[in-house]
């Protein structure tokens, strides 16, 4: 199995991007998504952007993200 994340892209150069998700910021490659701007929403895995995705899909997902870290930690205590 497989795990992309939701990415923002902050600043682009080249085949590079620095892309930001939770206040957290790294560089990563954009080879496989040229056509990502800044602003736009990429699913990220192993380091790689490998495809660009819609702002809304992204947000439910980071959303979902977000209540799962929460019920994990709910459980936990």
């Amino acid at each position: 199995m497989c795990l992309a994340v939701p990415v923002q892209v902050i600043s682009r150069e080249g085949d590079e991007a620095e892309v930001e998700i939770g206040g957290v910021k790294r560089r990563v490659s954009i080879a496989l998504t040229p056509e990502a701007k800044v602003g736009d929403y990429v699913l990220l895995h192993t380091g790689y952007a490998i495809s660009v995705i819609d702002e809304a899909e992204a947000k439910e997902t980071l959303k979902i993200f977000e209540e799962m870290a929460r019920l994990e930690e709910d459980a936990i205590k």
